[in-house]
């Protein structure tokens, strides 16, 4: 059993993996945090339940003054009860009134894992997870908390699900989809702030006496920050230490929230953004909440993040693909960009074919009228001045070299110069009496209306059954603002961010109902989207709009704190970089892009024949290793930065027979160290043998002498090792 119920001392604990999860029922029925951490062998916690009155924070009506709320962690927290830190749940109801207080009512333990209707969640067989679904009231109010503990994982999922079973109808202003308190803790706090083709860059900063927020209000998970934070001891490193983790599955506006109190205890939280939410709960109506994750690991942040890579790729992602290797793929963007026509792409997908390159992708400008930005987003239709005769002929020709075909699409946006906006400029979302705001030159559509999903659907599937598309690339390239709805009463305009999300996880399974082996591929902006939300959809996403090689090892690493390599879209494009103006080695373009879902956005006719047989020796390489880089288990070896002399990182085999190692030095130092790198998660009495030098290494000495590096002086260069165990 990985749920125990000590009836005697009414305390449960929640065993995941080798972690231990603790809390208690009260006598006047709140419930009471005590443990998360390693793995425990007893029940016999309440010596960890210490109560003590505290100045100004004030006792219950039935409960003495060591029974504040206010001092005592919690399970999910009261709101307007004398809890003055951060609440879990605001419900307000017909007088007024939002005062929350939950307590304990009835609980249920049970084998499997159930599904939340209209939301991504993680998942497992009955073997694999056991339940606790908690049931706290407020009176007619109910809460019920879910606990998903995985038994092979250190991993607990958790939601909370509302239910009005009043005669009245009530509003939630705020719900949590967890609570974690702890009573004492030393903490650094990391999260991934960023900004657009900056994305996910590892920000670490001591609590401080304060309630720190990060948060998106954008409409989506957003460039800026990601749903995602962990909390780790001062002294946790990639190898050694204490993380806890938290990551919610959700796509659209979020916040958590961490808060350190006057007593030093942290109360964290993450859930829906409680600023632009509020939801209608009538009798007998249900509200869930998205889901999220909780991860603790003992051996830094390196077991953090694998233990949410091996969530993530078994437990969220369901696609065709997750398990299948993914085409290395051509997007003609950076090659063509707008200007483009049959023969010219037809004359990529020929040296794609001579180079062994599987698909080629058509980019943003294949539809409607659109040569350029500010027209026909909506217009899901051939653009036939381009590509005569539609996409068919094109497609077969594609497919007669022996390429997989995929195509570009922006489905929640439209154009005002498009047929869609004319014909339906209710579709759009907007408030009465304000002019829109445009980004991009587009408007964003109401993804909340059911018409409007449906007619996307149709739209979309018209032309994925007018030929053999088997990839699309999904892409938002702007957030929201004006977000009203024509359909929406005033009671409801703050339901509609949520709605709107529902709606777009209504588009993506619409789709994977009908296309079952369709690979979509996320992106919005580039990474502005990338979160284990979408996970659930799609199986890979664009991990930024910056193909630069030395600027992705900041994202990627970033990236890789909680999602697996496989969902890590990665190409080599040109250079000069067109974002950044850089010139990188091609070799190490290669070498960066394989550390992800790899494939190519250049204009491959411009390339020398030097550069085909290097495109020829990464794709080789590509189908060698996929299967350690896709299945196997990352270290990050080295920290990627401006201050730090090389970026290393290490793949190994689930069997850990096989290893590849990739290195970078961003910036040559002149008259510089001799660099070397230590690797992790081999077979310590295994001999490894380096191929292409012969030479074999234990698997300790590697581990503890670790690799030279060669002695490179230039910018940008790269090194591949791959070592194989000596049978």
């Amino acid at each position: 059993m990985s749920i125990v119920f000590d009836e005697n001392n009414r305390i449960f604990r929640l065993d995941a993996g080798d972690s231990s999860y603790a809390f208690l029922i009260e006598p006047n029925g709140y419930v009471a945090h005590l443990y998360y951490g390693g793995r425990l062998n007893t029940t016999d916690l309440r010596y960890l339940y210490r109560r003590t009155p505290r100045a100004f924070s004030p006792n219950p009506a039935d409960g003495t003054a060591e029974d504040s709320r206010d001092v005592i962690p919690q399970e999910y927290s009261t709101s307007g009860i004398g809890d003055y830190r951060v609440p879990s749940a605001k419900v307000r109801r017909s007088d007024g009134y939002n005062a929350t207080d939950m307590k304990y009512r009835s609980h249920r333990i049970y084998r499997g894992k159930p599904a939340i209707a209209g939301l991504p969640a993680t998942f497992g067989k009955e073997e694999e997870v056991e339940t606790l679904e908690l049931l706290l009231a407020d009176g007619d109010v109910e809460f019920t908390l879910f606990y998903t503990v995985f038994e092979h994982l250190p991993v607990i999922a958790r939601s909370v699900k509302v239910s009005n079973r009043s005669g009245e109808t009530v509003y939630i202003e705020k719900a949590a989809s967890c609570t974690l308190d702890f009573a004492y803790g030393d903490f650094d706090l990391i999260h991934l702030p960023g900004a657009w083709a900056r994305e996910r860059h590892v920000e670490r900063r001591k609590l401080n006496h304060s309630i720190q927020r990060i948060e998106s209000g954008r409409g989506l998970s957003s460039h800026q920050h990601n749903p995602f934070f962990a909390l780790v001891t001062p002294d946790a490193t990639e190898t050694a230490g204490e993380a806890y983790g938290v990551a919610l599955l959700y796509s659209g506006n979020f916040s958590a929230e961490i808060e350190l109190d006057q007593f030093d205890q942290v109360r964290t939280q993450i859930g829906i953004n409680p600023d632009t939410f509020e939801w209608k709960l009538g009798p007998n109506e249900e509200f869930h909440t998205p889901e999220a994750v909780l991860v603790y690991s003992a051996e830094g942040l390196g077991g953090m993040s694998r233990a949410f890579h091996d969530l993530f790729r078994r437990h969220l992602i369901r696609s065709y693909w997750r398990d299948r290797k993914r085409p290395v793929l051509v997007n003609n963007w950076e090659a063509t960009y707008f200007n483009f026509d049959a023969e010219k792409l037809i004359r990529i997908a020929e040296d794609a074919a001579r180079l062994g390159i599987e698909m080629l992708v058509l980019d943003d400008g294949w539809f409607g009228h659109r040569d350029d930005d500010r027209s026909s987003l909506g217009d899901w239709f051939v653009f036939e001045s381009k590509l005569k005769g539609g996409l068919a002929p094109l497609v077969k020709r594609v497919n007669e070299l022996g390429l997989k075909f995929g195509l570009w699409f922006e489905p929640e946006m439209v154009s005002r110069d498009s047929e869609l906006f004319r014909a339906h400029p209710e579709w759009v979302l907007s408030i009465p009496g304000r002019p829109c705001s445009e980004g991009r030159q587009q408007l964003v559509l109401d993804m909340s209306q059911p018409e409007v999903v449906d007619h996307l659907f149709r739209a979309i599937c018209a032309i994925l059954d007018s030929a053999p598309i088997e990839y699309i690339k999904w892409d938002a390239n702007r957030h929201l603002t004006e977000v009203g709805s024509a359909t929406l009463p005033a009671d409801r305009k703050k339901e509609l961010f949520h709605r709107y999300v529902l709606g777009v996880y209504r588009l993506h399974e619409l789709l994977l109902e009908r296309y079952p082996k369709l690979l979509i591929e996320g992106c919005s902006g580039g990474g502005g989207r990338f979160d284990a939300g979408m996970l659930y959809y799609v199986p890979q996403i664009w991990t930024s709009d910056d193909t630069d090689a030395i600027e992705r090892l900041e994202i990627q690493y970033g990236t890789s704190l909680l999602y697996p390599p496989s969902a890590m879209g990665a190409h080599v494009s040109a250079c000069p970089n067109h974002q950044t103006g850089r010139t990188t080695p091609f070799e190490t373009r290669g070498i960066v892009a394989m550390a992800g879902t790899f494939g190519y956005e250049l204009d491959l006719n411009k390339l020398d024949e030097a550069e085909c047989d290097i495109v020829r020796r990464q794709i080789a390489d590509y189908h060698r290793y996929n299967h350690i880089i896709a299945q196997g288990t990352l270290y990050r070896l080295s920290m990627a930065g401006a201050t730090n002399p090389i970026t290393a990182w290490e793949h190994v085999s689930a069997d850990r027979s096989e290893a590849l190692v990739s290195c970078v030095q961003p910036r040559n130092v002149p008259n510089g160290p001799l660099n070397h790198v230590r690797l992790r998660g081999l077979e310590p009495e295994t001999l490894y043998e380096l191929a292409g030098d012969g030479r074999c290494f234990l698997g300790d000495t590697l581990m503890k002498a670790g690799l030279p590096l060669p002695r490179v002086e230039s910018d940008g260069c790269g090194w591949q090792f791959y070592l194989k165990a000596v049978k």
